[in-house]
């Protein structure tokens, strides 16, 4: 067990959240081995974004604790847990609207080097639009921003939050190619309602229920998983 422990590159243990008499998520253990694409799935309401708000700092537990490489971070606030190598990107953009496509990714970089931001613009196919304005772009390429900020972090973990929301599917099946290069380069954490995307991707899945893991595993086992069918795959 011990080796299997010191290959998670993050780890939680008995998460909780409660908002006075509601528990958003409930005891939650999680393993997120280095170098995985781990999809979280879920029904709405199911406590993804709650966890994944604990387990980048922006929201407080109210039990447990989240470790990241084998280094408890419970109590660290969110940009000394970016500075240690995470980088979570918003179910919502969270872009600068007003700057250009290389100041947005500069800024979230720390500094303005223009190889480096072009590279993290040319991962996600926007470094033809370097010096456009970042609120002129389209949801979706603005949303291809957003992960060019979070990759230009060259995080050890990407947390991605609803990526594909909006996108049409020309802009998923690009998505889907940008996961796949970074594969391997960093471990990513993948929130997803497109079932498409989570089984085209996903080395394993996470599956949330009232704020509860009802199942871990291949993607495979999770498709096939009654429970899983019952809960969610089934409802649509």
């Amino acid at each position: 067990m011990g080796a299997v422990a010191s290959l998670s590159l993050l780890q939680t243990h008995g998460l909780t959240r409660r908002y006075g008499g509601l528990t958003a998520v409930d005891n939650v253990d999680f393993a997120l081995p280095e170098g995985q694409v781990h999809a979280l799935i879920g029904p709405n309401g199911a406590g993804k974004s709650t966890f994944v708000g604990m387990v980048s700092g922006r929201i407080e537990a109210s039990e447990g604790r989240v470790e990241f490489e084998g280094r408890d971070v419970t109590g660290l606030p969110t940009h000394k847990r970016i500075r240690a190598g995470m980088a979570y990107t918003f179910q919502i953009t969270s872009i600068y609207a007003r700057l250009s496509l290389f100041d947005n990714v500069a800024l979230a970089m720390g500094n303005r080097n223009r190889d480096a931001a072009t590279e993290a613009l040319a991962r996600v196919g926007l470094d033809d639009r370097a010096d456009q304005i970042a609120g002129d772009l389209s949801y979706g390429h603005q949303r291809l921003l957003e992960i060019a900020m979070g990759v230009a972090q060259a995080p050890r973990l990407l947390i991605l939050d609803e990526p594909t929301q909006g996108l049409a599917e020309s802009e998923i099946e690009g998505f889907n190619a940008i996961i796949n290069a970074l594969r391997g380069q960093t471990t990513i954490l993948l929130i997803e309602h497109n079932m498409n995307v989570v089984m085209a991707l996903a080395d394993a899945i996470t599956v949330l229920d009232q704020g509860a893991v009802l199942a871990t595993g291949a993607p495979e086992a999770i498709r096939a998983d009654a429970a899983v069918q019952a809960a969610y795959l089934g409802s649509g």
